[in-house]
């Protein structure tokens, strides 16, 4: 019957996403309290088990979303993003564009949200195109391959970090394990794979070209720019790598400890871009404060959206849902990654949002999380692969690149719809290697 009721849920779940086109964070909601219903639960403690869900899912996530939608409001407003673009082109020589925009996809992504970095770095493309005389697609695939992957393996990106609180999961851990399966998705599923794509022909509308470009006098230095976007990583590996040589308890242990937790990180990286990126250049710090609230109100309906998905969790739990899935997964003799990932890939294929097919699969396969000694931080990395296959017509993200690009529904899936699944294909590929060396 648990299965049944999970099953309706889900069903129900995307009935009311991609039919009548519900708000997610709403639609998570009323399914938790279908699915509290039909497994008997007590109505008051359907709610009560609801607000737990959404206050143990925020708790901590609220400040790593906000303090990176700041600092990747930052580094995009003040032109650092330009910089980085201009700075590793000029390193990496005409020839070598499409390896420096893919670069800077990877830069600028781990801090900013897709939806942002593509908006800031694609009418960059179109300069970089226009300039070179390259190929339009063949230097916007590899950069865009960059934003997706830090936007489904790399805390701190909402899905990612999500998906690390409810598997308990280490933050630092995840970050780096998904920076080693990054790598070779991005090169596989950006240079690699455009030389293979049928040729397209992008002509984007001028609407959609840059609408500000920074003069290069008036763009912070590189070294100020790559240091500024890329502290939070640095802070968080150091950390990571670190505590392993040194004895848990000491002082320097606390100290690095400390500094290496993602909202110190963040906090302490946003206050020191405060002065490197705003005050130093001119801007007061109501300009700069202008930027941060800009941010902050732009991730509000994101935060929304996981808490509904925390929500679910819990009643999935309180319910006794999760341990009688648990229970069925556990007698498959797939792996507990494949098999999460799977589930992610119809979701996505579903429902469209990569962050709601991440968090409603997070829900699903918990209890296995929790039973099977899999790696948690692979777990995280697995679904964060499966939620970004095989996008189309439901997703935001494919209708983005058709109008920016100005191409088909048939180019885009030739060449988005392609790129998102060689993402996703080779992500788990790379988990699996990397689970026979951790």
């Amino acid at each position: 019957m648990p299965l049944l009721i999970i099953s309706l849920g889900i069903l129900f779940l995307f009935l009311l996403i991609i039919v009548f086109r519900l708000n997610a964070f709403i639609a998570f909601i009323l399914v938790s309290i279908a699915i509290g219903i039909g497994q008997g639960m007590e109505l008051n403690t359907i709610v009560t088990s609801i607000e737990k869900g959404i206050g143990n899912t925020l708790g901590f996530l609220v400040m790593i979303l906000g303090l990176g939608a700041m600092l990747g409001k930052l580094v995009a407003e003040s032109g650092a993003a330009q910089k980085i673009t201009n700075g590793l082109i000029a390193f990496f020589g005409v020839k070598n564009t499409k390896t420096a925009v893919m670069i800077t996809g990877f830069v600028v992504g781990i801090t900013m949200f897709y939806s942002v970095g593509f908006v800031i770095l694609v009418p960059l493309v179109f300069t970089v195109a226009s300039a070179t005389g390259l190929s339009l697609i063949s230097i916007a695939l590899p950069m865009l391959a960059a934003l997706s992957v830090t936007h489904g393996f790399l805390p701190p990106h909402p899905a990612p970090s999500a998906l690390s609180i409810m598997f308990e999961a280490d933050i630092g851990k995840t970050l780096l394990y998904g920076i080693v399966v990054a790598i070779p998705s991005i090169l596989i599923s950006g240079p690699l794979l455009t030389r293979f794509i049928p040729k397209v022909e992008a002509k984007p509308l001028k609407e959609f070209m840059a609408s500000k470009i920074f003069e290069e006098s008036d763009l912070p230095s590189l070294s100020n720019s790559l240091l500024t976007a890329l502290l939070p990583v640095l802070l968080i590996g150091f950390s990571t790598i670190t505590l392993n040589f040194l004895t848990p308890g000491s002082t320097i242990f606390s100290l690095i400890e400390f500094l290496g937790n993602p909202v110190i990180a963040l906090l302490l990286s946003l206050l020191i871009g405060i002065y490197t990126l705003g005050l130093s250049r001119g801007n007061s710090m109501e300009e700069v404060m202008k930027i941060f609230g800009t941010a902050a109100s732009g991730i509000t309906m994101v935060l929304l959206i996981i808490s509904g998905a925390g929500a679910l969790k819990q009643i999935l739990i309180d319910s006794g849902v999760s341990q009688y899935i648990g229970s069925l997964l556990e007698t498959t003799s797939l792996s507990p990654l494949i098999l999460a990932w799977l589930i992610a890939t119809l979701i996505r294929f579903s429902v469209g949002s990569a962050t709601v097919a991440g968090l409603t699969t997070a829900g699903i396969v918990l209890p296995l999380v929790q039973s099977s000694g899999v790696s948690p931080e692979l777990m995280v990395l697995a679904i964060g692969s499966g939620s970004l296959m095989l996008s189309h017509v439901n997703d935001s993200g494919f209708w983005l690149f058709k109008e920016y690009f100005n191409l088909s529904i048939k180019d885009t899936l030739s060449t988005w719809t392609v790129m998102e699944t060689s993402i996703g294909i080779s992500g788990l590929l790379g988990v699996l290697v990397l689970e026979n060396f951790i």
